[in-house]
C-alpha cells in the first residue's frame, strides 16, 4: 500500500471508525424529525451516532419541544454543509428544496438518509448515482412502509432472486378508512375525519386516497425490487373515494374483502404497474393488514413469495427505519466499504393492463331491459359474465347490483365501460375494480 493510500485508509478510519462518534445532522424536526432525536439519545451508549446539528424552521420553537447543549440548531442548510458533519438525514418532505439539500449533502461529501418517498420516486436513481461517484451512500429505507424494512429485504434477503413482481397495501390512511369502513359500516367522510383527528391523514388527504403516496412508494418498489425505471406520472392511481359499506357486503359475498393494492410486474418486456382499490381473498395476505399497518408481497421466480408487514405509519416506527439506515451508513463507511454496485434500473414500456376477473358495481333507477342492456354491451366487448348478485332493501330509484366478470384485461373492461356511463339509467357512476385471487 502507498504512503498516500495508507494516509487516506487512515483518514476514514478516523472519520468513521471507532477513533470518534459518527456525526449526524438532521433536516427537519417534525414527528419523525422528533422520534429520531429522541431514539438517538435514549439509546446512545448502544452506537457510534452522534446528533450534533439540526436544521429547522422557527428553531426557538423547536428548542421547546426537544433541546441538547450538544446540538447546534440553525435555520441556514450551509451550517450543516460547512459542519464536519458524517451523514444528514433528510425528514422534510416535499420534492424540490429536499432534492437541492440532498444533492447538496452529497456533493459535499457527506452520506444521505432519507425518508422521502417523492423525493427517491422522482429522483432517486440520479441521486444514486452521484452518491456512487461521491464514494458515499444514500440509504432511503423508511421512504417505503415506514418500520418495514422492505428495500434492505428486497436488496439484501432477496438479492440472490430475479423478482417478477411486487405488490402490497402501502397507504395506512387509506388502509384506515377501508377498516373503518368495512368493521363498523363508517361512512367514507366520517372515516376520513377519524383518521384526521388520529393523525393518519393529512389536512389535505388527497395524496393518501387518491393512491399518489402509494404511486411515490411502489415506483421505489419496483426500482429496488424489480429493477424497472418508471416515473410516478407512468403509474395509474384510482381513488377509494368512491367505496361504500354496500361494495364490503358483496365483497364478502364473494370470499374478499376490499384493500387500496399497489402493484406491479413484468412480463413480455412490459411493466404493468397501478395503484387502485381492489378485492382481495380473504384468505391472501393483503385482507389480513388491519388499521395503519403496511403490507408488501413479493414474487421470486426461484423463491417464491415473501411477505413484510408491520407497522408503516408513524413517527416512531418511520424512527426506527431512519436510525437503522444510519447504522447501516457507520458499517459501510467503518469497513471502508461503499453500496454495493447494483444493476442500473431498467427503462420498459409501463400500462397498467392487468388481466383479473372484475367487480363492476351499479346504481340504477329501475326499469326493464337494464341487465340485457349491459349484457349487451359486455358482449360486444368479449367480456364474460361470471355472476350477477343483488342484495335486498334498496329503492327503486338508487338500486345497486353487482356484475363480476371472467377473467380480461383492464383496457378491454375500461373500452365498455365508456359505452355503459352513457345510459340513462345510471344513477351514479358505475365502480370498476378488480379482484385479486
Amino acid at each position: 500500500m502507498t504512503e498516500m493510500a495508507t494516509s487516506v485508509r487512515y483518514a476514514e478510519q478516523t472519520r468513521f471508525g471507532a477513533a470518534r462518534r459518527c456525526k449526524v445532522a438532521l433536516v427537519g424536526f417534525g414527528t419523525v424529525g422528533q422520534a429520531v432525536a429522541k431514539l438517538l439519545s435514549a439509546r446512545a451508549d448502544e452506537h457510534s451516532l452522534e446528533l450534533t446539528h439540526v436544521f429547522n424552521r422557527s428553531v426557538e420553537r423547536k428548542k421547546s419541544v426537544w433541546n441538547s447543549h450538544h446540538v447546534h440548531w440553525t435555520e441556514d442548510f450551509n451550517d450543516v454543509l460547512a459542519s464536519d458533519v458524517d451523514i444528514v438525514v433528510e425528514l422534510v418532505g416535499g420534492v424540490d428544496h429536499a432534492y437541492q439539500w440532498v444533492r447538496s449533502a452529497l456533493e459535499s461529501g457527506k452520506s444521505v438518509v432519507t425518508a422521502n418517498k417523492q423525493l427517491m420516486a422522482r429522483h432517486g436513481s440520479e441521486l444514486m448515482e452521484l452518491a456512487r461517484r461521491k464514494q458515499r451512500v444514500l440509504a432511503y429505507g423508511a421512504a417505503v412502509a415506514g418500520g418495514v424494512p422492505v428495500i434492505s429485504g428486497l436488496h439484501e434477503g432477496l438479492g440472490g432472486d430475479r423478482l417478477q413482481k411486487v405488490c402490497g397495501v402501502l397507504n395506512g390512511t387509506c388502509n384506515y378508512i377501508l377498516t373503518r369502513i368495512e368493521r363498523d359500516g363508517t361512512s367514507f367522510a366520517d372515516a376520513l375525519l377519524e383518521a384526521q383527528k388520529a393523525g393518519f391523514a393529512e389536512a389535505d388527504p388527497t395524496d393518501d386516497v387518491d393512491g399518489y403516496d402509494a404511486r411515490a412508494k411502489l415506483v421505489i418498489l419496483a426500482r429496488a425490487g424489480l429493477n424497472a425505471e418508471v416515473s410516478p406520472e407512468q403509474v395509474v392511481a384510482r381513488s377509494i373515494r368512491p367505496l361504500k359499506r354496500m361494495d364490503f357486503d358483496y365483497a364478502n359475498r364473494l370470499g374478499c374483502t376490499i384493500r387500496q393494492v399497489s402493484r406491479a410486474e413484468l412480463g413480455d418486456g412490459v411493466l404493468r404497474a397501478a395503484v387502485e382499490p381492489a378485492l382481495v381473498s380473504q384468505e391472501s395476505p393483503l385482507a389480513k393488514v388491519s388499521g395503519s399497518q403496511n403490507l408488501v408481497m413479493s414474487m421470486g421466480e426461484f423463491g417464491g413469495e415473501t411477505v413484510f408487514s408491520g407497522y408503516g405509519a408513524g413517527g416512531n416506527p418511520t424512527a426506527v427505519a431512519v436510525v437503522s439506515d444510519l447504522l447501516y451508513v457507520v458499517r459501510l463507511q467503518s469497513q471502508l466499504m461503499m453500496e454495493p454496485d447494483r444493476p442500473r434500473p431498467r427503462q420498459f414500456d409501463v400500462n397498467a393492463d392487468f388481466t383479473a376477473a372484475r367487480y363492476l358495481r351499479f346504481v340504477v333507477r329501475d326499469s326493464a331491459g337494464i341487465i340485457a342492456s349491459l349484457a349487451g354491451v359486455l358482449a360486444e366487448h368479449q367480456l364474460n359474465i361470471d355472476s350477477i348478485l343483488q342484495l335486498p332493501g334498496h329503492e327503486k330509484s338508487a338500486l345497486p347490483f353487482v356484475i363480476t366478470l371472467e377473467p380480461c384485461q383492464t383496457s378491454e373492461v375500461e373500452s365498455a365501460m365508456e359505452e355503459i356511463r352513457k345510459f340513462s339509467f345510471l344513477a351514479e357512476a358505475p365502480l370498476n375494480m378488480p379482484i385479486l385471487h
